[in-house]
């Protein structure tokens, strides 16, 4: 989940949710357990309550789907991010 920025630098996965804690002060998990709490379950649900409710930007709503609809891959997205950052890419 890649993108570019408006400084043509990659923004990472890791980097989105990174963003969404620093505006929020909230984590991926306060945003899944309360997506089920909600009954939000598809795409489009999630988007609209992220973007209108919660405040966040396409891109960023987006992150926080993928890690609400598989948590598993999210993190395996982080924990590579991580690493690549450590690597030096």
């Amino acid at each position: 989940m890649a993108r570019a920025t408006s400084h043509g630098k990659r923004m990472t996965y890791k980097a989105y949710i990174d963003n969404i804690k620093a505006k929020t002060g909230k984590d991926p998990e306060y945003f899944r357990a309360l997506a089920k709490e909600k009954g939000l379950a598809t795409h489009a649900e999630l988007l609209t309550w992220l973007k209108t409710d919660c405040g966040l930007g396409h891109g960023h709503a987006n992150a926080i789907i993928l890690y609400i609809q598989n948590p598993e891959l999210a993190k395996k997205k982080i924990r590579e991010d991580e690493r690549k950052k450590k690597a030096g890419k």
